[in-house]
């Protein structure tokens, strides 16, 4: 009777045995195996930083090429005349730019899901009454150097979209002209570049 207790119980050690070793090996390739959102998440880092490292390259050709911030002053012409010296400055140097050159493709792409995650937030129905409330600007054709229009309202991005966009030099500023995103230039007045479609369209 006990060699039959001894002979189960080796049985049981038996096939117990590799159900433990493979418990152990799969607990192993999960603690070695990358989590899925590393990935993504350091593709994102990248852009960022890609996008930033543009956005400091234009900024240090406009103050080396074109110029810095005017001095500060109270008269509104004299602000006005040294941005479009500024921006017809920038212009001719920046002959070549076109939409697409700090905003590049997979830039672009990052920007619009930032944008369509926040907007899917609790406080999405907030920032798009925000956009409405804010004299939302339609049907102007952007183009990259084009000096902002004088009578159309400067329209800014409400704080908490800004959250999940990267940050800019206190210079530059994201504007939202219509659906596009725009990087905007306070010194000379300009679009320097933009999103085309960057805000989706609503649900109905």
């Amino acid at each position: 009777m006990e060699s039959r207790r001894s002979l189960r119980k080796l049985n049981t050690a038996v096939v117990t045995l590799p159900a433990a070793l493979l418990l152990v090996t799969l607990s192993m390739r999960a603690a070695s195996a990358p989590a899925r959102g590393d990935a993504s998440s350091d593709k994102d880092a990248k852009l960022v930083r890609d996008f930033q490292d543009l956005v400091n390259k234009y900024l240090d050709f406009r103050k080396s090429e074109v110029g810095s911030s005017p001095r500060p002053t109270n008269s509104p012409e004299k602000i006005t005349d040294t941005q479009q010296q500024l921006a017809s400055k920038l212009k001719d140097k920046r002959q070549n730019a076109s939409q697409g050159d700090i905003f590049k493709p997979e830039i672009a792409d990052y920007f619009r899901r930032q944008i369509a995650a926040t907007l899917a937030t609790q406080q999405g129905k907030k920032i798009r009454a925000s956009l409405k409330h804010a004299e939302p600007v339609h049907g102007l054709a952007l183009q990259v150097n084009q000096v902002y229009p004088q009578g159309l309202p400067l329209q800014s991005t409400p704080p908490t979209l800004l959250l999940n966009l990267p940050t800019l030099p206190k210079e530059l500023e994201y504007r939202i002209v219509g659906r596009n995103l725009v990087l905007y230039d306070s010194v000379p007045d300009v679009v320097v570049d933009f999103i085309p479609d960057a805000i989706p369209l609503e649900k109905a």
